[in-house]
């Protein structure tokens, strides 16, 4: 039996772990020595990439967004207040008209007639009325000579005054045949927009139709109307007190500005059911841009903050203890910074406490990241 020895086998061993490892690295032979610093192979952790934003400090509005709906300031339905033919129509359907331009006249004829019949029958009783008087005259001399009788006299007297209630009675039937005759020419209550015609020239009108023969839209101004949380509330009246609310109105489809208007009206009740109050905005509209009926998105600026601290709002993360950000300092190591947020705007966020205007703060990248990591910033 063949002996081994036991030096020998131990450097059998050795010598086959060595070509082993060899192998394994390309034939070089690795260190099994820490690197200064924690990595591997003689160097530091490579840093991680991040995009960063700057802290800033500027204005800041208060804005509240809402979707409102377009209200004419007034809408009248024009109809006619006595019967007759439609004679002419001094419009186009959508003109603008002015308060007190003629729309329509109607057939005047029949009430001319009327007018005519009534100062006829004015002058037959004025003249009665002057004989009448002129018998009560008489007989009062002829009483005093002892002519005539108390009885005749009084007669005389009541049937003059009788007359005289006749002869106003014709003057107010005067004026009512002249009001007949007026209500013949239908002019426009107040100036506005005129809609769809709904009575053409030639047919007949009848008085207090329940169909208008056209309806009239002021549309300079509008209002624009739209609720806000109750919530609100207190904010609106604050700042409504103060003067410095805007509110701007933009249809959806509309490629302009928004309209500039001012709120003049908050409702008296919250509706229990949606916990919103109606608020109402006056908007001049002048370019005619707002149409009645229309929605529209409502912006309200409350307040402008000015000086305020703004990151970006992809900055601020949540944890167990709260919002916070990574900043970063300027050995390109990360901090994390404890925030607090007083609201959001648009893409940016308000910070009341934790960062200053001017900071780096990491926008991109948060999930590799532990309190003194070592950053580069990305283009």
């Amino acid at each position: 039996m063949m002996r081994i020895s036991l030096r020998s086998l131990l450097g059998s061993l050795t010598l086959g772990a060595a070509l082993s490892a060899a192998a394994c690295s390309g034939g070089e032979a690795v260190s099994t020595t820490p690197a200064p610093g924690g990595g591997r192979g003689g160097g530091q952790n490579p840093p991680v990439p991040v995009t960063a934003s700057t802290a800033l400090q500027k204005s800041v509005p208060l804005d509240v967004t809402a979707i409102g709906t377009v209200i004419a300031a007034s809408t009248v339905a024009v109809r006619a207040q006595i019967t007759g033919e439609l004679m002419t129509v001094g419009f186009k359907e959508g003109d603008e008209v002015q308060q007190g331009q003629v729309l329509f006249t109607l057939d005047k004829r029949p009430f001319e007639a009327a007018l005519l019949q009534a100062e006829a029958q004015l002058q037959k009783d004025v003249a009665q009325l002057a004989n009448a008087k002129a018998q009560a005259t008489r007989y009062q001399d002829l009483a005093q000579r002892g002519i005539a009788t108390r009885e005749q006299v009084d007669a005389m007297t009541t049937q003059a005054a009788a007359l005289e209630g006749t002869v106003a009675a014709d003057k107010a039937n005067i004026q009512s045949a002249r009001v007949q005759l007026d209500y013949a020419t239908i002019e426009a209550p107040i100036s506005g927009r005129t809609g769809l015609l709904q009575v053409h020239k030639g047919n007949l009108v009848r008085a207090n139709d329940v169909a208008p023969i056209v309806s009239i839209n002021r549309i300079t101004p509008v209002y624009v109307t739209f609720a806000v949380p109750e919530s609100l509330l207190p904010q609106f009246k604050k700042f409504m007190a103060a003067g410095t609310i805007r509110v701007e109105a933009k249809a959806p489809s509309d490629t302009g500005g928004p309209s500039i208007g001012k709120i003049d009206f908050i409702d008296i009740a919250v509706d229990a059911t949606s916990g919103t109050i109606k608020v109402k905005g006056t908007f001049p509209n002048e370019d005619r841009r707002l149409t009645p009926g229309q929605f529209v998105n409502v912006n309200v600026t409350l307040t402008t903050d000015a000086g305020a601290t703004v990151v970006p709002t992809a900055a601020v993360q949540s944890g167990q203890q709260g919002t916070f950000v990574y900043v970063i300092k300027a050995d390109k190591t990360v901090e994390l910074r404890p925030v607090t947020i007083a609201r959001t705007h648009g893409d940016d966020s308000i910070v009341g406490s934790g960062v200053t205007a001017g900071e780096t703060v990491v926008t991109d990248g948060q999930l590799r990241l532990v309190p003194g990591s070592r950053v580069s910033i990305k283009s």
